[in-house]
């Protein structure tokens, strides 16, 4: 059986998508997987690498690899009103120029934050490390994102939301495209169907099972939060629209490129409908 490397980030929802496999609720008559966790902006630098055969990637670096992957279309985040924030110490006023912590340059928060906010002067932390850095005075603001969004010191306050942002750049009816998944092109077309049905698979197997699956990974100790802000935390993330993209998600995706490649953030336009894996191709072939 051939081995497909997945890299998925150690975040409670990402853990949540993919535990379907490793538990062996879900499984495949000609491949096989082996998983990777990682930070995001390290996954996205792998994926920019070319390193696993999917990789966790955020939306919003696709298409500087649009060549080299395809999108899937499972394993997605989107936020609907909620997403990442912009956290400051309390009763302080950000100038043009503030120093500001972000997750990752390639992030969908980071093109949006830079869009924004055009004068701040960024540097890029592990989102884990964002919160204190912040506390200490190190930098001014930072963006906050997973489950960090749910709980934070009471020194901080939210400057902004990400989501509003995305709100004014958007036109306000659309998702904010957060997480998604890539594949590698050199893959056979088989394969590459074959991987996404599988995952496709673990995901919706997940979000059927989710009381069940949640109270695995707490008791293995598999995620950061407890039992309440899981609930919430995957709720917000890992929920009914993670399992496969409609319509108006993939034309949120496109708007993000839109936006992305106006602002100068890409060389060329991508479009997010053509970038999936042709599923179609089964159909035909058997038709």
């Amino acid at each position: 059986m051939k081995n497909i490397s997945v890299a998925h980030s150690p975040d409670a929802d990402d853990i949540f998508m993919y535990m379907a496999i490793k538990f062996g609720w879900v499984d495949s008559k000609i491949l096989k997987f082996s998983n990777t966790a990682d930070d995001i902006q390290t996954l996205n630098e792998a994926a920019l690498k070319g390193i696993y055969d999917v990789c966790a990637i955020s939306f919003a670096l696709y298409p500087l690899i649009a060549d080299e992957y395809a999108l899937l279309r499972t394993a997605v985040s989107f936020g609907e009103g909620y997403g990442p924030k912009l956290i400051k110490k309390k009763n302080t006023i950000l100038k043009p120029n503030f120093k500001v912590a972000l997750s990752g340059a390639h992030t969908t928060n980071a093109l949006l934050f830079r869009v924004a906010y055009p004068k701040a002067r960024v540097v890029y932390k592990n989102f884990l490390d964002i919160e204190n850095a912040v506390l200490s005075g190190e930098v001014d603001a930072g963006v906050l994102i997973h489950e960090s969004i749910l709980d934070f010191n009471d020194e901080l306050c939210v400057e902004r939301e990400i989501w509003d942002i995305w709100v004014e750049l958007s036109g306000g009816k659309l998702p904010l495209p957060l997480g998604g998944m890539a594949l590698r092109r050199s893959l056979p077309i088989t394969d590459a169907i074959e991987c996404e049905r599988v995952l496709t698979k673990a995901v919706d197997v997940a979000n059927t099972h989710k009381q069940v699956l949640s109270k695995m990974l707490l008791e293995r100790n598999l995620v950061r939060v407890d039992d309440k802000k899981l609930e919430i935390y995957l709720g917000l993330y890992a929920n009914d629209n993670s399992v496969s993209m409609n319509e108006l998600q993939l034309n949120a995706v496109n708007k993000l490129f839109e936006i992305g490649y106006k602002h100068g953030f890409y060389p060329k336009s991508v479009d997010a409908f053509s970038s999936l894996v042709p599923t179609e191709y089964m159909d035909f072939r058997f038709s």
